[in-house]
């Protein structure tokens, strides 16, 4: 599991074998069964994640009850909550494991003595978080921009995988449509096309 992290790391900052070594010996890797609440809305994070396998959902439980979810995290993505900046650090959402998974664990009290004593990683989350607001903000101005079909079809472009992996209420919560809606839209969209 540490050389998906290592392949992972590599592509934001290049560490030799023995930095790369020095950071694996003080980072977390934790199993979690499917279902496992990782974060309640509500609560104050105090850990990051990174997915090496498996996928963690998050939504949150709007005004009216109903789960909205917002995003699904798999393999190679860091699951975060960036709330720091706020007055009320409370998080809005919940994080679920939808899967069993194997995930690296962050102390986000220990961030800033991880970032001294290996100066690369500061560097390497950053281009990390950079490269991921920027794809979120893409995927956040599509989203507004296209009917629910143009959704679903980036879904397929994009992350096929979550089709079968998350089940079809909570995929179409995230596309912003009814499960009859993702039901009709399926059948008509070919997914040999994507």
């Amino acid at each position: 599991m540490k050389s998906i992290l290592f392949k992972y790391m590599t592509k934001f900052t290049s560490l030799n074998d023995e930095e790369q070594q020095a950071i694996a010996e003080d980072i977390l890797i934790e199993e979690y069964t499917k279902g496992t609440m990782l974060l309640r809305q509500g609560d104050v994070p105090d850990k990051c994640y990174f997915v090496l396998k498996g996928c963690v959902r998050q939504y949150s439980i709007d005004e009216t009850g109903k789960e909205v979810t917002s995003n699904f995290y798999t393999e190679e993505q860091a699951v975060s909550i960036y709330n720091r900046h706020q007055q009320n650090k409370t998080s809005a959402y919940t994080l679920t494991c939808l899967e069993d998974c194997i995930l690296v664990v962050g102390d986000l009290d220990a961030e800033k003595d991880m970032f001294h004593k290996h100066s690369q990683l500061e560097t390497m989350i950053r281009k990390m978080v950079e490269e991921n607001l920027g794809e979120v903000q893409d995927e956040l101005t599509s989203f507004i921009a296209s009917a629910p079909e143009e959704r679903y079809k980036a879904l397929l472009r994009k992350r096929p995988h979550l089709v079968n992996r998350v089940p079809q209420h909570q995929l179409a919560s995230y596309l912003g449509i009814t499960p009859e809606s993702l039901s009709r839209i399926k059948k008509r969209i070919n997914t040999s096309d994507f």
